[in-house]
């Protein structure tokens, strides 16, 4: 069809061209549409894409070892000793500088922690090494500064140095230093220009001059000092933070250390499958640090044994619900719902009562002489509590999406069947059942993917064989705060999820799963 005629184009109303108001038209029906929809987008950017990319973020983020230890990840791999795996004293030097500040910002015990995930006993070595590093006698680099010029001792020195770019590159430790003395000065709500400058400054600023090539541009104090600084009397650092604690030689120490001193690693999903990081490459954990593949599968199986005893549970339920007059559905739909008018800590703490030894189930059974007071079964604390109470938590996610398929199968197609000469079960199996097999795809996906969720009734009826991964993800982070091994393990029951999901879709179609309809 043509917008225009032999006088010209069609008009509108208005008198503009009729293509050009149509599609004018069509493009405030789209921006209506999107303002409509732009708050559910909205939230589900909030709470659902921005968690999981910061789920993902965080399962490989690894900047705390840079960030608290600059100047020695700066100097680790560049050690002239690389075929000692114990560094030499310019690392030790470094160290206690780096060492220093992290103290005053205490920050030194995050590090401890995050390092003791990959090699036990760094926490401790740390949090000593912190407390003692303050004590440690360093004044003798400040007097021999001193001695060349008493400007050095003079916080307006260092603040014109600060200021000047050539000095900052000349001198990058030492204007590191001056800024997080400056830093963590104010933090404490002081004043720096009221402030005595700190010993492990000069520290820093004589590693700087030891290692200047070429001061020919730099300030007459700098060349100065760096033609002064080889004749200076120093500390052995390496020495010193032996002292603090011999493990300091330990070369596992320093491995770990070199391993994970990038921002960005993948130790924490090495760990979540029971694989490790270390200076010669990737090995398996020893056999008694292999948990999360147990809990892997553990979960994975528990959720099925679950999914599977919700469908034998459930579709009677739905089918006798779809079945009967309203008045005896609605009744069945209560009982049904009642889970859902009681707290879920409620109603597992009821079966922790009901399935313990001296509870209720083993008390019938002794009554009813199936079992004596010394053969009471353990119920609790096991596989099976877990399966028991989570059958019957989720049972109505099943129930519900079975039902409402269920109401929806004309009875026509059964009497039809029956009337060609099918018996009972031959109807119902070769007719019925196939119809509501989308009721039963809704029902599994979601009894599966809550079930691998949960991790309250697992922890209360459970005990140690009835856990799910989900258990250990709730306690890294409320608990150990392991927050990056926690985001591993939750990106990979995520691809897990995921990929049962895609194979569910090849197998069965999602197209036919629905929940009514």
């Amino acid at each position: 069809m043509s917008d225009s005629t032999d006088n010209g184009p069609v008009l509108s109303a208005d008198g503009t061209p009729l293509k050009r108001s149509l599609k004018r038209s069509l493009r405030l029906q789209k921006f209506r549409a999107l303002l409509l929809i732009a708050p559910l987008l909205a939230f589900i950017l909030i709470t659902f894409i921005a968690p999981i990319a910061d789920m993902l973020f965080r399962s490989v983020e690894n900047k705390i070892v840079e960030e608290t230890l600059p100047q020695t990840v700066a100097l680790i791999d560049t050690d002239g000793e690389i075929e000692s795996i114990v560094p030499s004293e310019k690392v030790f030097s470094a160290l206690y500088v780096d060492m220093f500040v992290a103290a005053e910002n205490k920050e030194h015990t995050r590090l401890g922690t995050r390092l003791n995930y990959e090699e036990s006993g760094i926490s401790s070595l740390f949090r000593k090494s912190g407390r003692r590093v303050s004590r440690l006698d360093v004044e003798v680099y400040r007097d021999q500064f001193e001695d060349v010029d008493p400007s050095w001792t003079e916080i307006a020195t260092w603040q014109s140095l600060a200021d000047d770019a050539t000095a900052r590159e000349l001198l990058p430790r030492a204007m590191w230093a001056y800024d997080a003395w400056r830093d963590y000065v104010i933090a404490d709500g002081d004043n720096p220009d009221e402030e005595a400058l700190e010993d492990f400054m000069y520290v820093a600023l004589y590693d700087d001059l030891l290692a200047l090539d070429d001061a020919s541009e730099a300030s007459d104090l700098i060349q100065k000092s760096a033609a002064a600084v080889p004749d200076f009397e120093t500390v052995n650092f390496k020495e010193a933070f032996v002292t603090f604690d011999k493990d300091w030689t330990n070369e596992d120490v320093w491995k770990t250390l070199r391993t994970y001193s990038s921002r960005y690693t993948e130790g924490y999903f090495l760990n979540a499958i029971d694989l490790q990081k270390d200076f010669e490459g990737y090995s398996v954990r020893p056999e008694n640090e292999r948990i999360y593949g147990v809990l892997f599968m553990r979960t994975l199986f528990m959720s099925l044994v679950i999914t599977g005893c919700a469908i034998l549970l459930g579709y009677p339920i739905a089918w006798l619900m779809s079945n009967r007059p309203m008045r005896e559905a609605n009744l069945l739909m209560i009982m049904v719902l009642l889970p859902f008018w009681t707290s879920l800590l409620v109603r597992t703490s009821a079966w922790k009562v009901m399935l313990q030894q001296q509870g209720v189930i083993n008390d019938t059974l002794v009554w009813l002489n199936l079992v004596d007071e010394a053969g009471r079964l353990v119920l609790i604390n096991n596989q099976f509590g877990t399966i028991v109470a989570m059958t019957h938590i989720l049972l109505p996610f099943m129930v519900l999406p079975l039902y409402s398929v269920m109401r929806t199968i004309p009875e026509t197609y059964t009497r039809a069947a029956k009337s060609l000469g099918a018996t009972n079960w031959t109807a119902f199996w070769r007719v019925y059942f196939p119809l509501s097999v989308p009721g039963i795809g809704a029902g599994s996906i979601l009894v599966f993917i809550l079930s691998i969720g949960y991790y309250i009734t697992p922890e209360i009826v459970g005990g140690t064989t009835g856990t799910f991964i989900s258990n250990r993800i709730a306690y890294h982070i409320s608990s150990s705060l392991n927050w990056g091994l926690a985001a591993a393990l939750g990106t990979i029951l995520l691809a897990v999820v995921l990929l049962l999901y895609w194979v569910y879709d090849r197998i069965v179609g999602i197209d036919n799963v629905k929940l009514g309809g």
